[in-house]
C-alpha cells in the first residue's frame, strides 16, 4: 500500500471531520511518520496516535510542548492549533491574537478568495454589515429551537425544558432583532436572551440559583463548564472562518476594532445551543472535566455544528456580497 502524504490529508472536508481534540502534561512529536502525543507513567512513556486527516483544531492545555516537525504535519493537514490554560481556559498564542481568543492557523498561499472577495463587498457598509449581524442572530435562534426542542440526547440526560416560556423568549428576541437599528442593540439583545437561557436551562435539570460569572471568576460547575465549552465553540469556528478564507478581523457583530471578532460571531452560532445545555447537565450528574469536554465534542460533531457553521457564513457572503457587488 502507497503512503498517504501529509499535504493529501485536507482534502478530507473539515466540515465532515469529527475531532476536536484538548490535550494537556503531554509531548506532541512526530513518530514513524504519524503525529503522536506522549505521556509518562512510571519509568515509561506511552504513545497516542492523533488522527490529524479527522482533526479540526487542537487545543494545548497546561504542560504540553510540541515540536517542530508535529507543527509542519498539522500545518499539512489544515489542523487549527491554540495554545490554552489548564481546562481549556483562558486560550491565548501569538498569531491571530484577540484579548480571549488566538490561533495558530495553518499557513498557505493558496486559501480560497470567493468568500472573502464576496465578504469585503458588503463589510464596508455599515447597513449590510448590521444585515450580516442579524442574520447570524437569526440562525443561532434557529438553532437554539433545533437543539433545545429535538434534541434525544439531551432529553435522555433529563434537559425538560420549559417549551412555552421557551418559544416565548424566542419570538421576543426574533422580533427585536429584526427591528434592531444597530450593533449596540444587538449585542443588548443577544446578553438579555442569554440571561433567559441560562434561568430556562438552570430550571430544566433544577440546577437550582444560577448567575453568570466573568470568564475564570466563577465557582460553580456550570460557569466553569461554559467556559470551557465555549472554547470548544471558538476551536470550530475559527476552523471555519479559515476554510473559507476570512480574516478573524472582519467581524459584523463583536467590533470592528477586535481582531479575533468573527471567531465570536460564528461561535455564537452553536455556543447557546449546544454547549449551554450540556454545562448545566455535566454541572448536575457531577461530570468531571474530560466527561463534560467529550460529550461536547460528541454534541458538536452529532450535529453537525461545524457544517452548520460554514454554511451560514457561505450563505451570508454570498447573500449580501451580491448586493454589495
Amino acid at each position: 500500500m502507497d503512503d498517504i502524504a501529509a499535504s493529501d490529508l485536507k482534502t478530507i472536508l473539515h466540515s465532515k471531520r469529527a475531532n476536536l481534540y484538548y490535550l494537556q502534561h503531554c509531548r506532541i512529536l512526530v513518530n514513524g511518520g504519524r503525529v503522536e502525543y506522549v505521556t509518562d507513567e512510571g519509568n515509561r512513556s506511552k504513545y497516542w496516535n492523533i488522527p490529524i486527516a479527522n482533526t479540526t483544531s487542537l487545543l494545548l492545555g497546561t504542560g504540553t510542548s510540541i515540536t517542530q516537525a508535529a507543527m509542519r504535519e498539522l500545518a499539512k493537514a489544515g489542523v487549527l492549533v491554540g495554545f490554552c490554560g489548564g481546562g481549556g481556559t483562558p486560550l491565548f498564542s501569538a498569531n491571530e491574537v484577540d484579548v480571549e481568543i488566538a490561533w495558530f492557523n495553518p499557513q498557505s498561499e493558496y486559501r480560497p478568495t470567493e468568500y472573502l472577495q464576496h465578504w469585503v463587498r458588503f463589510w464596508f457598509d455599515d447597513g449590510k454589515r448590521l444585515e450580516a449581524a442579524r442574520a447570524f442572530q437569526l440562525a443561532r435562534l434557529g438553532r437554539i429551537r433545533l437543539s433545545w426542542l429535538n434534541s434525544r440526547t439531551l432529553k435522555d440526560a433529563g434537559f425538560l425544558v420549559d417549551t412555552g416560556a421557551l418559544e416565548r423568549a424566542l419570538e421576543a428576541a426574533q422580533a427585536a432583532i429584526q427591528s434592531a437599528q444597530d450593533n449596540t442593540f444587538l449585542l443588548t439583545e443577544e446578553a438579555r436572551l442569554s440571561k433567559q437561557l441560562f434561568a430556562l436551562a438552570a430550571r430544566a435539570v433544577s440546577y437550582g440559583d444560577f448567575v453568570r460569572a466573568k470568564r475564570g471568576s466563577g465557582t460553580d460547575p456550570a460557569n466553569r463548564f461554559l467556559d470551557h465549552g465555549n472554547y470548544l465553540a471558538y476551536g470550530l469556528a475559527a476552523s471555519a472562518t479559515w476554510v473559507l478564507g476570512l480574516p478573524h478581523g472582519l467581524a459584523v457583530l463583536h467590533g470592528k476594532t477586535r481582531r479575533g471578532g468573527l471567531v465570536f460571531d460564528v461561535a455564537d452560532l452553536v455556543k447557546d445551543a449546544t454547549i449551554l445545555p450540556q454545562a448545566f447537565v455535566s454541572a448536575v450528574r457531577g461530570d468531571e472535566e474530560q466527561e463534560f469536554r467529550q460529550a461536547c465534542i460528541e454534541n458538536l460533531t452529532r450535529s453537525e455544528s461545524l457544517d452548520f457553521m460554514i454554511d451560514t457564513l457561505k450563505a451570508v457572503a454570498l447573500d449580501l456580497g451580491a448586493q454589495g457587488a
